[in-house]
């Protein structure tokens, strides 16, 4: 009998503001595949849609991952740069997304490769903009918790931090968080299941109820 898939049921929260400015209207809006192809085909505006959706979340993970701000930009430019420079020979054999932040974990160990002291900076909030409609309290407890979890995050191994950023800010399944890391799918879900017992247990002790249900990727 095989184990079930429950190492994802509690995850820590990255507590990021996700504010909606208004209802989406009802109208079919392409996959990050078909702007890719698009664009791969001349469609400037297709990279530009596709920068906007993922922008955000490739830069908190390279950011989370690195924790040094200098060396975070420069690996999210160096990621667009490739992604650019791949779009001729580009085909849609997994989502975007999978291959978007595949290219960013290998800039990352490019990165490390070239420096082999990596340092790590100071400051590292990516979600300092107060949300709309907060009240000053809200954001405090929010920044707190935003520090806690930062902290938490420096303090475990590298390979389970990337397994639980590419959960939390890729959203990504198991299954391509072993392919994008390039392990098996029992290692990816391992590393993710340490990092999820080890950040839980750092915000517990903060007093932090920083924790939420997420069974997508444990399907």
């Amino acid at each position: 009998m095989t184990e079930p898939d429950t190492c994802t049921a509690d995850v820590v929260s990255l507590s990021t503001a996700r504010p909606v400015a208004y209802a989406p209207r009802m109208e079919h809006l392409p996959d990050d595949s078909a702007l890719m192809l698009r664009y791969r085909d001349g469609d400037v505006d297709a990279f530009e849609t596709l920068y906007r959706r993922h922008n955000d979340a490739l830069y908190r993970y390279v950011l989370r991952l690195c924790y040094n701000r200098a060396a975070a930009e420069d690996i999210f430019q160096d990621v667009w740069g490739k992604i650019i420079n791949a779009r001729a020979s580009y085909r849609p054999t997994a989502k975007f997304r999978t291959f978007l932040f595949r290219v960013a974990h290998n800039c990352f160990i490019d990165h490390l490769r070239r420096h082999r002291r990596h340092e790590p900076g100071s400051d590292v909030d990516p979600d300092s903009r107060a949300s709309e409609g907060a009240s000053p309290e809200d954001e405090t407890e929010r920044a707190l918790a935003r520090r806690r979890l930062d902290a938490a995050l420096e303090d475990i191994p590298l390979e389970q931090r990337d397994a639980f950023l590419l959960h939390e800010e890729a959203h990504l399944s198991i299954e391509q968080i072993a392919e994008v890391t390039g392990v098996n799918r029992e290692t990816a879900k391992s590393r993710l299941r340490y990092a999820v017992n080890k950040l839980r247990a750092a915000m517990d002790s903060a007093g932090v109820d920083a924790t939420r249900t997420d069974s997508e990727a444990a399907s």
